[in-house]
């Protein structure tokens, strides 16, 4: 059985669907008010196109007649929002959680969801090595620093790529069910502490899944509602940040 990563772990409900920029507002808005572990499962209003910090705007400049753009804070590749069941998890600098690994926190966050899987029939397992990048890759450095991973890949430019789409190149400690990604994530840390916004691709599986996957992290949750003062902080950082031109267009 995976080791619970939590004491204690509040779930937030958010049951209204947002736009891209507000579910990145919102993600960043807990991210500098929590005080404890924190998870909270969200919707989209729209069909929508994340990308990663680092990430070009010219290589998603394409989708954006059928797709709400948004860059996130996180690293990583494109993830087509919509069908999936998103998430983002913060770690507050004072849990002991925060002292581990980016990687064993990836690693522990993807092993509770398999065992979710697997107690469903499903054929569950995490991605040993990354179908696309090199082993020599690390995880860490690959969420966080996507053009370092790059330059040490064996690839052909065209593969390398960034708007290959996360869920066609699984990285090490991804979940697979049957062969086929179906869940990954992107972290960042800061001194604050740290977020991983993560996306499962469950084909509308997803009733009771957050609760499970709650209960697999942390023996102990508190499930609070998403209040008009976080609603209200994400508004002005979506206006100041994810919903302006500039912040898209940052690279």
């Amino acid at each position: 059985m995976t080791k619970q990563l939590f004491d204690r772990l509040t779930i937030y409900e958010d049951n209204i669907p947002r736009s891209a920029a507000t579910n990145m507002a919102i993600d960043e808005a807990l991210f500098l008010t929590a005080d404890c572990p924190s998870i909270r499962f969200y919707s989209w209003d729209h069909a929508a196109l994340s990308f990663g910090y680092f990430g070009k705007f010219d290589d998603v400049a394409r989708y954006a007649p059928n797709y709400e753009l948004v860059r996130r804070w996180t690293g990583g590749g494109i993830v087509f929002h919509g069908q999936d069941l998103t998430y983002c998890l913060i770690i507050p600098k004072n849990d002991p959680a925060f002292g581990r690994s980016s990687n064993s926190i990836y690693e522990i966050i993807h092993r509770a969801l398999c065992d979710v899987l697997i107690a469903r029939g499903q054929r569950a397992e995490l991605a040993a090595v990354a179908a696309v990048y090199d082993r020599r890759i690390n995880l860490s450095e690959f969420i966080q620093r996507p053009e370092i991973a790059r330059k040490q890949t064996n690839t052909t430019v065209a593969d390398r790529r960034y708007d290959s789409h996360c869920f066609a190149n699984p990285v090490r400690a991804d979940v697979l069910v049957d062969g086929r990604k179906v869940a990954g994530a992107a972290q960042r840390r800061t001194r604050q502490g740290l977020l991983q916004q993560g996306s499962i691709q469950c084909d509308g599986q997803t009733q009771d899944l957050p609760a499970e996957l709650a209960r697999k992290l942390s023996p102990q949750s508190e499930i609070r509602l998403i209040d008009d003062g976080i609603v209200e902080r994400a508004d002005g950082i979506a206006a100041e940040k994810y919903g302006t031109q500039a912040w898209l267009r940052i690279r």
